[in-house]
């Protein structure tokens, strides 16, 4: 099973000020694919991993015409994020993509929906947050999960495939121009990217950092 990525939402902010309710907002669904990502970690047993996101799913789904219960995550997501527009519903699909992580096995088909459901539905999400609407946010989610999948799946092979369908969904992605709203998307995809590459020397690291600032500046 996966653990959250090293590369969270929350470094969105660092490529670009947002006013402090789409902080909150980002915030909340940075905490919200943590918890998704902590239950995959600790489930042993796929029918109890199944239950278990079940529970969430109907409750972020209730989020769009009830108040959450006490539990801080729903709570958030509550106060922050569907105030921004987005629905419950929408976020469902994120917990879609973390459940298919328990198919046994593994295979390729999964991990393809996984990328979409997990990573193309928290960058939707992110994306409406921040005002965007940059036609490859859900690529660049793609690239994203599928980064942070690679580097925490034990079986190599599936480690593999989700590493090289990642380069190829960032750099599709990289391949239009990013409007400044869109930019952190960006930016947070290719970071998720860097960190699947060996330890870089003093050059290639220095190369990464002129990438990560052409993209803020230029969206490209």
């Amino acid at each position: 099973m996966t653990a959250a990525s090293s590369f969270t939402p929350m470094m969105a902010l660092a490529f670009a000020p947002v006013p402090p309710a789409s902080r909150a907002a980002l915030e909340a669904l940075a905490a919200f694919d943590r918890e998704m990502g902590a239950i995959l970690a600790s489930t042993r047993e796929p029918l109890v991993g199944q239950m278990r996101l079940t529970w969430w799913r109907e409750a972020v789904i209730a989020l769009d015409h009830a108040r959450p219960p006490a539990q801080p995550v729903l709570q958030a997501l509550a106060g922050a994020v569907i105030p921004a527009g987005v629905m419950g519903a929408s976020l469902a699909r994120v917990i879609d993509g973390w459940e298919m992580l328990l198919r046994e096995p593994l295979d390729g088909e999964a991990v393809a929906q996984f990328a979409e459901d997990r990573g193309g539905g928290l960058f939707a999400a992110m994306a409406a947050v921040l005002g965007a609407s940059d036609q490859a946010i859900e690529q660049a989610g793609e690239g994203w999960a599928l980064a942070d999948l690679a580097g925490h799946v034990s079986d190599p092979r599936i480690g593999d495939l989700a590493a090289t369908r990642s380069g190829e969904r960032v750099d599709a992605a990289l391949a239009t121009s990013w409007s400044r709203a869109g930019r952190p998307l960006a930016a947070l995809a290719l970071l998720a990217r860097f960190d699947l590459q060996p330890a870089p020397g003093r050059w290639a690291r220095a190369r990464q950092l002129a990438a990560l600032l052409r993209l803020r500046a230029t969206g490209r």
